[in-house]
């Protein structure tokens, strides 16, 4: 049967790259197919190394499923660069690439679970949540953060869902609070939207403490739960049947957007990845 690569970016927390590892224990408990984990950087195991277990485990075909929540470089770039770069490694190699994890339901309920971890459903009609995503260079993937943030707002009696981003983009998480605050909200709750414990959301935390002109919560990371599993189970059943629904309608590299027209059919090259071994030396 064909197995299941989960490839994650990877992270120079310590805690995060160990709840990527349970979460790949966790998917293969439930499903029925060798699976393997591995991070195109950052940290071990390289997915290199991953695709190599599965390879010697006498797997010539392989579903990739990319362990991101929105169709950004990591999704349209690294990865993929990453991916091809295996069968040239590896002799009758080939593979399937998912789509990213979101935006989903699952992912919704997930997030509000998250939120009702520290907020009293009594009182959502006067918190505003702040949902706070990477953010990217790239506009389609930063749209995804505010489509989220409002389908999280609608139907679940919350006072406001703002979007903000840690990084690259604007506006930042002082920046939402502020708006919030603004916008008359007597308390906050910061969501991050990633998918395990690392340094950004560690930042998102810090900026959000750091918030005293209104009163602050803040929720945890979606993490290594039944809900996500059955999510990559999903989507790996999408890639398996080819059935890859990618909306890229308003992708930069297919349409001349504003300010980005010089993306529109530019290969999509990595950065340098320095755990791969194939930027040292031949493998």
């Amino acid at each position: 049967m064909t197995p299941l690569l989960l490839v994650g970016h990877g992270t120079r927390d310590e805690t995060g790259a160990a709840e990527f590892g349970r979460f790949v224990e966790r998917v293969r408990a439930r499903m029925p197919v060798d699976v393997a984990g591995g991070f195109i950087e950052l940290s071990p195991p390289p997915l290199t190394d991953a695709v190599a277990a599965l390879y010697d485990s006498g797997h010539r075909r392989l579903v990739a499923v990319p362990m991101v929540l929105v169709a950004a470089g990591h999704a349209k770039g690294d990865i993929p660069a990453a991916l091809a770069r295996e069968p040239e490694r590896r002799p009758g190699l080939s593979y399937a690439y998912g789509r990213p994890l979101g935006p989903h339901p699952v992912l919704l309920r997930l997030l509000e679970e998250r939120l009702d971890a520290v907020l009293d459903p009594a009182e959502r009609a006067d918190t505003a949540v702040l949902l706070v995503g990477r953010g990217s260079t790239d506009p389609d993937a930063n749209a995804e953060i505010h489509k989220v943030a409002r389908l999280l707002w609608e139907g679940r009696g919350l006072s406001m869902v703002e979007p903000a981003f840690v990084s690259l983009a604007w506006p930042g998480v002082p920046e939402g609070l502020e708006r919030c605050r603004r916008l008359g909200a007597r308390r906050v709750v910061v969501l991050p939207y990633f998918l395990f414990p690392g340094v950004l959301p560690d930042r998102v935390v810090a900026e959000a403490k750091a918030y005293e002109d209104v009163e602050v919560r803040c929720a945890d990371v979606i993490g290594d739960c039944d809900g996500l599993a059955g999510l990559v189970a999903e989507r790996y059943d999408e890639a398996l049947r080819g059935d890859i629904r990618m909306n890229c309608d308003t992708c930069v590299y297919r349409l001349a957007m504003p300010g980005f027209e010089d993306r529109v059919g530019a290969p999509q090259r990595p950065h340098h990845h320095p755990e791969d071994p194939s930027h040292v030396h031949a493998r």
